[in-house]
């Protein structure tokens, strides 16, 4: 049901469509990551009176370019974000820049970096922790794999993932398999994650640049990304589940990868 417009104030736009060009961006962290990573993006603003002196640069910044930003109702607020948990700040901005596969090989290749790819992970609380763990270690890139087109960092998975979604380069694909591939070619080590893998994550020297790739929620990697993996490894419990959220063993597997020295040629 669509919201009423709050009496007294002008009706507010509703979350703008996926083809119009932009999009929403909620959430204390990841709309002032947006402002801090792409500000010149920004065309629309709207906070709670709350959160005055938390959004105090990007208001005085946004008035001075002549860019709306406007105090607004949790109520309005929530019919932009169409989300009840926008924490009091939403931003408009033009759609992100993705990124290609040459350009996200090129960037490992050249600082010998790491990256991680989503192979049909789609909900948005695991793909939004994925990459903040990814930001938070400091890798360079994140790949999203799907069978479709993927629609992009939905506003949920960019809010969970409290501002990693900016500080990354993105790119995605509907063949991750064929992406791998053309990454390995380029001398890129790609690591498979699998709860049943005999090598342990923290038994492996991971060499570099190096790419990992996590599987779907309850599938887990598909065969011919699996094909496409140098090696796989597994984050070792206690054995009284048999394995981990994929989000969180994303980022057991990320810090494992970022300190791991690589073996000397």
């Amino acid at each position: 049901m669509t919201p009423r417009p709050v009496k007294g104030r002008p009706p507010l736009p509703h979350h703008p469509a996926p083809d119009d060009g932009t999009e929403v961006i909620h959430g204390v962290r990841a709309a002032l990551a947006v402002f801090d990573a792409r500000r010149d993006d920004i065309v629309r603003v709207m906070f709670a009176g709350s959160l005055r002196r938390e959004v105090g640069d990007l208001a005085r910044w946004a008035k001075a370019q002549g860019i709306p930003c406007v105090e607004a109702t949790p109520a309005e607020l929530e019919r932009v974000a169409l989300a009840a948990q926008h924490e009091g700040l939403c931003v408009v901005a033009r759609a992100r820049r993705w990124a290609t596969a040459q350009e996200i090989g090129d960037l490992l290749v050249r600082s010998r970096g790491v990256a991680v790819a989503l192979d049909r992970v789609r909900n948005p609380y695991n793909v939004g922790a994925i990459l903040r763990s990814a930001a938070f270690f400091g890798l360079d890139a994140a790949i999203l794999g799907a069978p479709a087109p993927q629609p992009g960092i939905s506003p949920m998975a960019a809010r969970v993932a409290e501002g990693g979604a900016e500080h990354l380069r993105l790119a995605r694909t509907t063949d991750l398999a064929d992406t791998l591939a053309r990454l390995r070619a380029r001398g890129v080590r790609v690591i498979g994650a699998d709860a049943h893998a005999t090598a342990g994550a923290f038994d492996h020297v991971f060499e570099k640049p190096a790419l990992l790739v996590v599987g779907h929620e309850r599938e887990g990697l598909g065969d011919r990304v699996r094909a496409q993996c140098d090696t796989c490894v597994a984050v070792r419990g206690a054995g009284r589940v048999d394995s981990l959220n994929v989000g969180v063993a994303a980022g057991v597997l990320i810090a494992a990868i970022t300190r791991s020295a690589p073996k000397r040629r």
